[in-house]
């Protein structure tokens, strides 16, 4: 039986705006049967260049500029933000092929949770969109400290929920695609004032359009639930928040079940993304596990009464994602993991629950 929660916290009600019931796409309201397979957190275009920096040493340097190539990919994880190469996804043409494989494979939908300041493109999401159609939502808000504008200090929660709320009911900036989810917002840990701020705005702007929020924890055990319990106290519903990265952030079960028992839609999407035990992530060389271990987490999940609240999928973000760079591209799930879990014992149901009937219920505005 599941645990989600069956009614709102006090304080927690949300406006009935025109989209209650319906699912956001950049082209367009759709109704969440429409969706079909869902990933709920990928990137089709988007630029990360802050993430890079320049070493001081020439030999380093040369690699920051060098194309992707065969004989670096074995070391390339150890090394990838010491590139300007793979952190730049730039090029809608090949976002438009690696991507229509997942059409090819039986999908129907994806959440392209790049948000401000890490190179939104609206109206490329529009031409995807069409060009394979896939159902793409957009998202909103803002990603983490170091992609922030640099008058983030100055700018005041209000101005903040009203730019949120601006990108979903009119549009981005003057290209009339609106977005449909709030985030991916990202958070470090431990939390800044800029980033409590922002995830206060995310969740005012909630109230006020219904929208669905998604989350980037801070790598650290005790951010989600930090990061959802300020949502909450600023009136967000979380049966309408998606926490992602959960397989990089909570190896604890007693931690993951304590999250699992707020309500929120518990994202695993490193899926053949992030397998590379050598990938460091700002110092961090412990942020990564196996396909195996994310299985088994979700069989935790699963035994433990939580089905109705599992999102899988990849975190597709970097060039060395796409299968032309030697990636597993936005197909893994579909290709390789959902057979495994078949043989680990999850029914077709079972996994039509959390490929499908939990991404559109995620992704329905309230």
């Amino acid at each position: 039986m599941t645990t989600r929660a069956t009614s709102r916290r006090a304080g927690t009600s949300t406006k009935k705006s025109a989209l209650s019931g319906k699912v956001q796409t950049v082209l367009g309201p759709i109704e969440p049967s429409a969706l079909g397979i869902t990933l709920m957190h990928e990137h089709l275009l988007l630029d990360l260049t802050n993430y890079s920096s320049v070493p001081e040493e020439a030999s380093k340097r040369f690699y920051m500029y060098k194309p992707i190539a065969m004989e670096d990919l074995g070391r390339h994880a150890a090394r990838r933000y010491e590139t300007f190469v793979d952190v730049k996804v730039l090029d809608e043409k090949a976002a438009t092929e690696e991507v229509l494989r997942f059409k090819h494979a039986g999908g129907g939908s994806l959440v392209d949770t790049t948000s401000i300041g890490i190179a939104r493109d609206p109206l490329a999401l529009t031409r995807i969109s069409r060009a394979t159609g896939l159902n793409v939502v957009m998202g909103a808000s803002w990603y983490v400290p170091i992609f922030h504008p640099a008058d983030m200090g100055e700018r005041t929660e209000h101005q903040l929920a009203e730019q949120i709320v601006r990108d979903i009911t009119a549009g981005v900036g003057d290209t009339g695609v609106k977005s449909g989810i709030i985030g991916e917002v990202g958070n470090f840990y431990p939390m800044s004032d800029n980033e409590r701020k922002i995830l206060r705005a995310s969740a005012h702007a909630q109230v006020e359009t219904g929208a669905p929020i998604t989350i980037h924890p801070g790598f650290h055990v005790n951010s989600p639930i930090q990061i959802v319990e300020t949502l909450t106290k600023a009136g967000a519903d979380p049966r309408h928040v998606v926490v992602g990265h959960l397989c990089s952030v909570m190896r604890d079960q007693g931690a993951l079940r304590a999250l699992a028992q707020t309500g929120v839609f518990l994202e695993f999407d490193g899926f053949g993304s992030f397998e590379d035990t050598s990938h460091i992530y700002r110092g961090m060389t412990d942020t990564v596990i196996s396909d195996v271990q994310r299985m088994e987490m979700l069989d935790f999940l699963r035994g433990n009464g939580h089905l109705e609240q599992i999102i899988m999928c990849h975190d597709v973000c970097l060039l060395t994602h796409y299968t032309r760079y030697g990636g597993r591209g936005y197909t893994h799930v579909l290709d390789s993991i959902a057979p495994r879990m078949r043989k680990r014992g999850w029914t077709q149901q079972q996994l039509d629950t959390i490929l499908v009937g939990n991404p559109a219920r995620a992704l329905t505005f309230a």
